[in-house]
């Protein structure tokens, strides 16, 4: 793999590179790949387990709204690990800036990489225990120029949603289907949870 050249550097860079492969049989060829670095990132499904509530949040994308016409969609908490964080301090943080609350606790959920042929970002999901009660009407990082507005859903909501197609962002879907398969799991896994 060559070095990367740089095509752009704004809110995240935008690199080319030239990578040789090779066929079974021992013979080379080579691809030229333009990559988005978009590096770690986190996704948080706040979960109350007091009340039996998802927190979820409203935000716009852009590039949503200039795929579909429809840029505000429904998410999960979610954000880049930062410089010196690990995934469980960036996705503390994300909740704060995001609902406006800390989890107590944090569960692993799953690792992927969301989109591997377009960017490097590779993604760790935690569900986080909140208290729902606490939910400010609206959040988001002011630093980022950030707006987000938390709400809470009931499970069969939510998956209600999903099941009908309503759910258009990619976190989303695959967080509640994570909590379609583990949903009789989640007495115990609270249960088990350390403190955050």
């Amino acid at each position: 793999m060559s070095t990367p050249a740089s095509l752009a550097d704004a809110f995240r860079p935008y690199e080319r590179y030239q990578v040789v492969l090779r066929h079974d049989d021992g013979s080379a060829f080579s691809q030229t790949r333009d990559v988005l670095r978009g590096g770690p990132v986190v996704g948080v499904l706040a979960f109350d387990p007091d009340r039996d509530l998802l927190v979820l949040i409203r935000q716009f994308r852009l590039p949503a709204h200039l795929a579909t016409g429809r840029g505000e969609l429904v998410e999960i908490v979610a954000g880049r690990v930062e410089a010196g964080e690990d995934a469980a301090t960036a996705a503390m943080r994300e909740c704060v800036e995001e609902i406006g609350i800390a989890p107590r606790a944090l569960i692993p959920m799953l690792s992927f990489l969301p989109t591997p042929g377009i960017t490097d970002e590779a993604a760790q999901f935690f569900l986080g225990l909140v208290d729902s009660a606490r939910l400010p009407a609206r959040a988001g990082a002011a630093a980022e120029v950030e707006v987000t507005h938390p709400f809470t859903a009931t499970i069969d909501d939510a998956l209600a949603a999903l099941d009908g197609n309503r759910c258009a962002n990619g976190y989303l879907i695959i967080a509640l289907q994570w909590l379609a398969l583990n949903r009789a799991r989640l007495p115990q896994m609270v249960a088990g949870a350390s403190p955050a």
